[in-house]
């Protein structure tokens, strides 16, 4: 057996470096921008009950230099492309019915030519890019609302000679409200904008004091999101994605749009197990342009990626899926494993970040002592009835023996 799962795991691989793709240095340029639109998108979802806690930290691990090479202008470079990445969230109750938090999302990744942890070999094709997210947010229960902001750093570790310049900085900023089902984040660069996003949270979650089952679960989740890429105050490019429940909380189709030309973005049909979203499978299909180049004219032609995942507690198993392609540099047609591990936590409820109900967990009831029963009553903690059991112990009374010498006992 143990002979059959290696053999299948080395086809998998081989089968990955003969069609896989290699990597652009303009998928590693903008991975910037793309890496901090992410954190305020996770941000989002973790803001729909703004409280309790979150944690996530995890990588991704491919084994070989030929799996992912960087294609330049100056040829094939054979290496690693890495993301390395940590969140955090933690909010208490500072007074009835308001809870404060603080938040902070850090991402470390970009291209080497050698495989690191810590200490990266900067190499003449080389790029090594951190992004870190932090902030407070406030929210109240009651007039349910939340309010987070704070500030986006990033800092350019290493640049090869191959791509655009860019410096450290400090000037992004960013701020996120949420009222009951609707919320509005902003992203601005100095005083100029880069995101706007807008999303109708529209579906009943039973974790956030919504419904279990029934009609209300099967109303979508929408966002448009606006981005601006430059000092002009214009819309660069927009996106609309809209999340479906399709049976139970447990199969949903997810399909985005870019309005522009292409309009069709990607599509995916997601099936959790269970609601709480510790285990997933997706397929997916995402649309890419494919550029032909000759002499005097450029042909765009579509390109469909059909992919999927296999997502676990403690790992991910991909294969050209649409989210890898868009926040892993263009990774196609090989297979990706990311080792990582994410919770939150509202109310003492366990789940995975979008989830809609809690993680399955028994918990025993026990009927304390009633201190208000008579002395000499015992409350039996194992009463099946609603009211509570008591057996009054009265005590046995001995007497001495008689001249017959027996003993009488009685109640």
């Amino acid at each position: 057996m143990q002979f059959v799962l290696k053999s299948v795991l080395l086809s998998l691989v081989l089968v990955g470096f003969a069609i896989a793709d290699g990597v652009k240095p303009e998928a590693l340029a903008k991975d910037g921008a793309v890496t901090r639109d992410r954190h305020l998108t996770e941000i989002r979802d973790i803001m729909r009950g703004g409280r309790g806690g979150y944690i996530d930290f995890g990588f991704y691990y491919t084994p070989t230099r030929e799996q992912l090479p960087l294609e330049s202008q100056y040829g094939e470079h054979k290496g690693y492309a890495f993301n390395h990445h940590f969140a955090g969230f933690g909010a208490g109750e500072v007074a009835k019915y308001r809870h404060m938090g603080a938040l902070l999302w850090f991402d470390r990744s970009g291209w080497d030519g050698e495989d690191f942890v810590l200490f990266p070999n900067y190499g003449d094709f080389g790029i090594e890019r951190s992004v870190v997210t932090c902030g407070l947010t406030l929210t109240d229960i009651r007039m349910d609302w939340t309010f987070a902001a704070g500030m986006q750093h990033q800092n350019l570790e290493h640049r090869g000679k191959i791509y655009p310049y860019e410096d450290d900085s400090l000037a992004y900023s960013w701020a996120h409200l949420r009222f009951s089902k609707l919320s509005a984040q902003a992203n601005f660069f100095r005083k100029d904008w880069r995101l706007f996003r807008f999303s109708l949270d529209l579906e009943s979650r039973a974790i956030y004091g919504g419904r279990k089952s029934g009609p209300l679960t099967y109303l979508p989740n929408v966002s448009l999101a606006m981005y601006n890429a430059d000092d002009e105050s214009d819309v660069d490019s927009m996106r609309i994605t809209w999340e479906q429940n399709l049976y139970a909380q447990q199969l949903y189709a997810e399909v985005s749009f870019d309005l522009d030309d292409t309009w069709f973005h990607s599509a995916a049909l997601k099936f959790y197990p269970d609601p709480s979203r510790m285990i997933g499978f997706e397929a997916t299909c995402l649309r890419r342009d494919r550029r032909k180049v000759a002499e005097d004219w450029v042909e765009i032609e579509d390109d469909y990626l059909w992919g999927g995942a296999i997502d676990l507690l403690f790992a991910r198993i991909a294969y050209n899926a649409a989210y890898d392609y868009d926040n892993f540099f263009g990774a196609k047609g090989t297979f990706l494993v990311e080792f990582k591990f994410n919770l939150a936590t509202v109310d003492g409820w366990l789940f995975n970040r979008g989830a809609s109900r809690s993680a399955p967990m028994e918990t025993d009831v026990i009927r304390q002592y009633d201190k208000k029963s008579k002395p000499g009553e015992i409350t039996p903690l194992n009463s099946s009835s609603g009211a509570p059991k008591t057996i009054e112990a009265k005590g046995i009374r001995y007497e001495k023996a008689g001249k017959s010498g027996s003993a009488e006992g009685g109640n």
